[in-house]
């Protein structure tokens, strides 16, 4: 079952972090770090105890999935061994063999389809807790910033060589710990993935609208218009 979430602790979803540094910033930089954002949201307890939960709550669809699943792929096989045969035969039945490609072919696309209406479930409970995390690193960041002493945080991919003692990623998963140690695996009615992310962007740009001055956009008008003559 952990197989399960190795995709999502690897590819972490997109996290609100701005990896844009300018270049007068970088400069004016006294304490330099980095750090795997990512990373560190895999490795938080939050993450850890949900996926666990995850897997317990999920049980039974995780396991139709990978029985399915193996099912599924033994079915593929037998149509790309019979691929094989047409596409050695001499001469070649092109109608056969191109059949024979959109048998593999529906046959994968009917798969995927069916294992992810299996998945949905699961899949939405990782992207909500993906979610909540997402709405709280900056906050684990900064913290983490302050902790270390550090104006400047970088991606390790950005960075070409450094020293082991200007990574803090560990100091980031200590703070994420302590602002969110845990978080739910229920997704409420009506969840969409990314939701809580979007809406914590809308506030901020809310927030920065209100501190200049600029009123934010009115809402989409509703019901019938008035009618002119």
């Amino acid at each position: 079952m952990k197989k399960i979430f190795v995709a999502s602790a690897l590819a972490f979803a997109a996290l609100s972090v701005s990896p844009v540094v300018s270049a007068p910033a970088f400069a004016q930089a006294k304490a330099v770090a980095v750090a795997d954002v990512r990373a560190a949201a895999a490795r938080s307890a939050a993450f850890q105890t949900a996926t666990q939960q995850i897997e317990t709550t999920y049980k039974a669809q995780i396991d139709q999935q990978q029985s399915r699943g193996q099912t599924l792929q033994a079915e593929i096989n037998v149509l790309i061994a019979k691929y094989n045969e047409e596409a050695k035969k001499t001469p070649q039945n092109q109608a056969a063999l191109q059949a024979a490609a959109k048998a593999v072919q529906d046959k994968r696309q009917a798969a995927q389809t069916e294992l992810a209406k299996i998945s949905a479930p699961v899949d939405l409970a990782i992207a909500y807790v993906e979610d909540q995390i997402s709405v709280r690193m900056n906050e684990a960041i900064k913290a983490a910033m302050t902790a270390k002493k550090v104006d400047l945080l970088l991606n390790p991919d950005a960075v070409l060589a450094r020293e082991n003692n200007v990574d803090i990623t560990d100091a980031v998963v200590t703070e994420l710990n302590r602002i969110l140690p845990s978080v739910s695996t229920a997704a409420p009615a009506g969840y969409q993935p990314g939701q809580l992310v979007q809406q914590r962007n809308q506030q901020l740009m809310d927030a920065a609208r209100a501190a200049q001055g600029t009123p934010a956009p009115a809402a989409p008008a509703t019901g019938t218009p008035p009618t002119t003559r």
